[in-house]
């Protein structure tokens, strides 16, 4: 191991001793190399591998005597857990959580389980989930007769093409200041500040998709949602959702609260009248973009 160590330091190859589940992303790759160079020089480098490696603290770890966590991910392939579990079971009142995953730095892969762990050591409890309350936009795209897709074009080419939808919807909702929430098969679900925005990002979509030979169709709503981290939650995504499935393909659908709020920025719509919502209740206005 010391050779190997050393051999590899400041090269691709200590990604797979330190974070490999990163082996295969070249920008991390590229940081930690330089990082690592710039950090120690070579003899430097040889004299801490030895003092970590070499050295034998197991006579005093009886002696430590206050409050411990020891971390570690039971794959590690830089330390071996069965040399943590000796750590942990020769220091009175240890704490050894294993944690699930290969990766040796800490910073990398699952973090927020270790976060939580330690917050609960030094703490005592752990802190729930922030969640928080918003105004948005909400935007969900699909593809129409994307089975129809597949029968004619095959797994592979399908693959591709919905790969390069993929690529130009992103591109179109970051230009538009949108944040993509997630995918859904072969649409997308994004939020957006303002719904102005929100429905000219959907006429974008609109152009570049029909250039690919696809017909998308898109439904937006305004209303609160709820954020958990990235994800979010509530009825209005429900909502936004609902008016999607009912528009046709190459359509925009809104609800009438995304039409009053974009008074005088030029958009034009048709009014659709009254819609009953999948699961949602009441009866709901419902407008088509006018391209």
């Amino acid at each position: 191991m010391l050779d190997r160590l050393q051999k590899s330091f400041g090269k691709p190859e200590s990604v797979k001793l330190g974070a490999p589940s990163m082996v295969n992303d070249k920008d991390f790759t590229n940081w930690w190399t330089h990082f690592q160079r710039q950090s120690a020089s070579p003899g430097a480098v040889v004299g801490l591998v030895h003092i970590a490696f070499e050295g034998d603290m197991r006579s005093i770890l009886p002696a430590i005597s206050c409050p411990t966590l020891v971390l570690h991910r039971t794959d590690d392939p830089f330390i071996n857990v069965h040399h943590v579990r000796y750590l942990a079971g020769h220091i009175p009142s240890a704490r050894m959580v294993e944690l699930k995953g290969s990766d040796h730095l800490h910073y990398i892969g699952d973090t927020e389980v270790a976060d939580n762990e330690i917050e609960l050591f030094l703490t005592g409890t752990k802190a729930s989930a922030i969640t928080h309350r918003v105004l948005a936009t909400i935007m969900f795209t699909d593809i129409v007769e994307s089975t129809k897709w597949v029968a004619e074009l095959g797994d592979q080419r399908w693959q591709e093409l919905l790969a390069e939808h993929n690529t130009v919807v992103r591109r179109e909702i970051d230009r538009h200041d949108g944040i993509t929430v997630g995918t859904t098969g072969d649409g997308f679900l994004a939020r957006f500040d303002g719904p102005a925005r929100a429905v000219r990002c959907a006429q974008a979509i609109h152009g570049v998709t029909s250039g690919l030979g696809l017909k998308v169709r898109a439904g937006l709503h305004v209303g609160e949602i709820q954020l958990t981290g990235d994800d979010i939650s509530g009825i209005a995504v429900h909502i936004g959702a609902r008016v999607m499935d009912t528009a046709a393909g190459c359509e925009i659908r809104v609800t009438s609260t995304v039409r009053d709020l974009v008074v005088g920025s030029g958009l034009v719509f048709s009014d659709l009248g009254q819609h009953a919502l999948k699961g949602v209740p009441g009866s709901w206005t419902l407008m088509s973009v006018d391209e």
